[in-house]
C-alpha cells in the first residue's frame, strides 16, 4: 500500500501547524493570554486533523480498472461477503465477466478481516408479468477466496 503524496504532505503540514499550536497554548496558559482556552480547542482541532490526513493517506486505495467493466452500483452489502450489484440495461453480454472482476476485486479489499469469501452477484431488473412490477435477473456471480488475487477468482456466468 503506497501512501497518498497530496494526503501525507498536508498531514506532515497540519502536525506541524499542531506542534506550533501546542507551543502557542503553553505560552499563552504561562503567561494567562485571554484567548488561551480557544487555542486549546484549535490546537486539539489541528492535531486530530493532522492524525486523520496522516492515517487516511496510508490507508488509502484507488479502485482498480479492468478494461472492458462497466461502473455499476452497489445496491446490497450484508457485510459478511455478500455483495449485489444492479446492472443497467444497455450491459452487453461481454462486459459480464469483466464487471464482475472488477466488483469483485475492489469489495474484496473491504471484507479483509472477515476470514469469509467475497460473492458478487450481478443482476437486473426486467419488467414482470404485472404492470408496474420487476422481477431480478441474475447475470453472473463470482467467488474470491479469502486474500484472492484475480487468478484465485471463480466467475459464473448466467
Amino acid at each position: 500500500m503506497v501512501p497518498d503524496p497530496l494526503l501525507l504532505k498536508a498531514g506532515l503540514w497540519l502536525a506541524v501547524a499542531g506542534a506550533t499550536f501546542v507551543v502557542l497554548t503553553l505560552v499563552g496558559f504561562s503567561a494567562q493570554w485571554g484567548i488561551r482556552f480557544r487555542l486549546v480547542g484549535v490546537t486539539s482541532f489541528t492535531v486530530l486533523l493532522a492524525v486523520a490526513c496522516l492515517a487516511f493517506s496510508i490507508s488509502y486505495e484507488p479502485h482498480q480498472t479492468i478494461p472492458g467493466a462497466v461502473s455499476v452500483p452497489v445496491v446490497f452489502d450484508n457485510g459478511s461477503g455478500l455483495i449485489v450489484a444492479a446492472a443497467p440495461a444497455s450491459l452487453s453480454q461481454a462486459s459480464i465477466a469483466p464487471t464482475l472482476q472488477q466488483l469483485a476485486i475492489n469489495q474484496s479489499r473491504r471484507q479483509v478481516g472477515s476470514g469469509k469469501a467475497t460473492r458478487v452477484r450481478l443482476r437486473r431488473l426486467e419488467p414482470a408479468e404485472q404492470p408496474g412490477a420487476s422481477r431480478p435477473r441474475v447475470l453472473g456471480e463470482a467467488l474470491l477466496p479469502p486474500g484472492g488475487q484475480i487468478s484465485d477468482l471463480q466467475l459464473k456466468l448466467i
